[in-house]
Formats: C-alpha cells, structure tokens, sequence
C-alpha cells in the first residue's frame, strides 16, 4: 500500500523553530502546515487529512498537552510527536500515556528531527498494512477500481457496512460511483440474493413520487387502473437505494421519515399499512446539515440517515488511481468497438493527473470512451484531447475572448462528458436546472 503524499501539522509559538521545522521537512518532501497555536492546529485537522503533528508542550492560552488529548481522542490516524525546550520526567510520561508517539527535546539537530519523524511515520505505515492485511478484499464485479488511501479507507467502510443493517448515507460529489458503493454493501450483504431497487430521487415529478415510492389501489385515484406495487414493496426483504436524498420535498421527507420509524408503508387509497423488512442507503452531493439549518431538510430525517455515513473520495484525491482508471477504461471501450486498444502518452496521463475532474470517475469515463471511438491512432497524445484539456496558449499570444465565450465552450463540454444529461451538467456547473436552460437558449 503506497502513500502518495505525507501531511504533518507543525504548532509552535516560537517562529524561528516554526520555519526551521517546515523548511527542513520540505525539503524531504513533507507537505507541511504550520500555525503558532493551538487553536489554528484544530481548525486544520477537522478540513484537511494530517498523517503527523509536532507539537511544543507550552504555549499560551492553550498548551500541547491539551492538543496531544485532542489528536488521540478525535484522529485515530493522526500520530503525535511532541517538542519541547523543558524537558521533565512528569510530561514525557504524561504526553505518553495520552497517545505521544515519539518525544523530542530542544535544541535538537536536523537529523534527530528526520529520525523522530521517520520513526513515528513508519510505526503507522507498519499498523496501516497490519490493518490492510487482515481487511476483506470486496469482488471485482462490484465495480470499485482503485488503491489509493482514500478508496482503502472507503474499502474497509464497505466492508464494516455490508455487516450490519443500519442505514447508510454516502456523500461525494456528482460522478463518484455513490450507486456502485451501494450495490457493494449490498451485493457483500447478507441481502444479496434479495432485490436491490434503485430510485432517483430527483428524477421523479413531486405528483408522482409517493405513488411511484408506496404504490397505490386501482381507484384510488384518476387514471389508477390497476393495483400498483411501488419501490419499497419492491425492495422488500432486499435494499433500498435512494439517489439524491435532498431532492425529496418536506412532504416527502415526512412519509420517509414514517417507514424508517416504523418499517410499515400505506398504499395511496389503504387504509392498512404494509410491514416491510428492507435497508436503506441514501445519497446526497450536497451537505445535508446545511439544508438542515436552513430548514429545506429534516433535522430528524437526517439523524435517521446518517447512522452509517460513508464519505466518497473525489477523482481529484485519487492521484494514483487516475491511471489504473484510464487503462481499465481504455480496454473496455476498445473492447466494445472491436479495435486494438490504444496507448495514451506520458503527456496525456500527466494532464490527467493534473486535470481538476469536476465530473469525477464518470467524465473520465465519458472522456476515454470519446477519444477511443472517435480516434484511430495508436498512440493518443495531447492533440486528441478536447481543447478545454490541453495545454495553454501563452499569455503574450492568448486570444482575448468574452467571457461568454469561454462559459459556452465550457457549458458544452460538461454536457459531452456527461452524455447530455441536463441534471448532470447543472450538479457539475453547481446552478440549477433552470439556470441551465436559460443559459442553452
């Protein structure tokens, strides 16, 4: 298992031993934050991931003590070295048992600064592969391709998961393989072999949604002929996938919020409410918290949801798993047209790895299956890619455009990437449906 790259989190009060600490693990290749408090240092674990934080013990306001108590109860990732210029036997053992990995005394020389980061970073690489070791391998027709960091984290989540019968919440940006996530926990389930029913959430026209989810009685009704059967009978004994949660009105989120309680529907027209034994895993791209505070989403809707949540890493954090995708992508789509598969140059697959992705795993699919339909050469180099993709013209020869120029081209380019599905593109371009309409007139 290959770490792309190591964060460590430096919290001095003292600037000099501040830049001296980052500018000497910079230059090892350490991506390094440093802050002066305390209270910085907290804002920065709970946005960024940080593999190792060095610490000083004393501080003002708040000292390394309390930050040390802080990373072990909050960071089981997190390992700590602490520093100090006033070394005693009391606050080596006391920053020991609260979790310290490694202790270090001032003035201490730029080697035994290496050693000590060295020694704290192996003892996590060594119980990082113990835990990989001993963690289930999930099947291949799941779908899940990738070995980064976050994708083995998000394996081991599954796995836990696929285990028990909570409720489920996957979170990520559009285009992250949140339904593939889905049918993982499901198909590794003791629920495999029952049904896995797939609803959009936001796809379905609000008149509709409590018919098409509960089912109805012929005449219950104008144009209710027949006795219909909705999603959740239809999931009953198996698993519920309920896309975009947060597309769902405040009527709905009520009816919702009644089957997870209650685990029982009522038809529209009955009166006798239907027991159902089903597992319900819902999506969201966006926060649900914040809808909350808002008021557009259920603050008790979400507690139900969120007792197994499961963050999904976007393509932009999977460095290294930009290449295993794009070959995996190659081969099929050759394979469909029946061509030999192509091969993409070094340059290609360096834009690649440096390409935002917005659209995630399925623009990169969209964009590999693209090139290898409509390009019959050999080797694919920065030519064949679309022009929002390949390298900038230099500045001093750049061709001055208005700005609805550009915002045209782009616009277009996200509805390609995403097969010319409007939802998709709008959840890209992160403006609504309408907003889009307006902007394609």
């Amino acid at each position: 298992m290959r770490r792309e790259k190591t964060y460590i989190l430096v919290v001095d009060d003292s600037p000099n031993i501040l830049e001296l600490i980052r500018r000497n693990l910079s230059s090892k290749g350490y991506i390094v934050y440093a802050v002066s408090g305390v209270m910085d240092a907290i804002k920065i674990l709970e946005s960024t991931v940080v593999h190792l934080v060095i610490t000083d013990l004393f501080m003002p306001n708040i000292n390394g003590i309390e930050l040390v108590r802080h990373v072990k109860e909050n960071y089981k990732n997190t390992d700590v070295l602490v520093i100090t210029g006033h070394p005693t036997i009391e606050n080596a053992v006391e920053s020991v048992k609260l979790g310290a990995d490694e202790f270090l005394v001032k003035t201490f020389t730029d080697q035994e600064l290496f050693d000590a980061v060295q020694k704290a970073l192996e003892k996590q690489k060594n119980r990082e592969l113990s835990n990989h070791k001993t963690e289930k391998t999930l099947p291949l027709e799941t779908g899940l391709i990738g070995g980064s960091e976050g994708m083995i984290k998000m394996y081991k989540d599954i796995s836990k998961a696929s285990k028990l019968l909570a409720t489920v919440l996957l979170t990520g940006e559009t285009g992250t393989g949140k339904e593939l996530v889905a049918r993982a926990i499901h198909y590794n389930s003791s629920r495999a072999s029952s049904p896995f029913v797939a609803v959009n959430c936001g796809g379905i026209p609000e008149e509709l949604i409590e018919s098409e989810m509960f089912g109805y009685l012929k005449g219950s009704f104008s144009g209710a002929l027949e006795t219909r059967s909705g999603f959740f009978q239809t999931a009953d004994g198996g698993t519920i996938f309920l896309d975009e949660i947060s597309n769902t009105s405040l009527t709905m989120q009520a009816k919702l919020l009644r089957v997870i309680q209650e685990k029982e529907v009522n038809m529209i027209g009955s009166n006798k409410a239907q027991k159902i034994d089903i597992r319900i895993i819902a999506t969201t791209n966006v926060d649900l918290y914040e809808l909350v505070k808002k008021g557009s989403f259920r603050e008790d809707l979400f507690y139900r949801l969120n007792v197994i949540p499961i963050q999904i890493p976007p393509l932009r954090e999977r460095d290294e798993d930009i290449l295993v995708l794009t070959n995996h992508f190659i081969r099929k789509f050759a394979k469909e047209d029946s061509r030999t598969a192509p091969v993409f140059s070094d340059e290609v697959i360096k834009i690649f790895r440096n390409y935002y992705w917005p659209g995630n795993v399925r623009e990169l699919e969209n964009l590999v299956q693209r090139i290898v339909s409509m390009t019959d050469e050999e080797v694919i180099r920065i030519p064949d890619l679309p022009a929002v993709l390949r390298h900038s013209i230099p500045k001093d020869n750049y061709q001055l455009r208005a700005l609805s120029e550009v915002e045209k081209e782009h616009i277009a380019y996200v509805l390609e990437m995403v097969g010319g599905n409007k939802t998709e593109a709008a959840k890209i371009l992160k403006i609504d449906r309408k907003t889009l309409r307006e902007k394609l007139k």
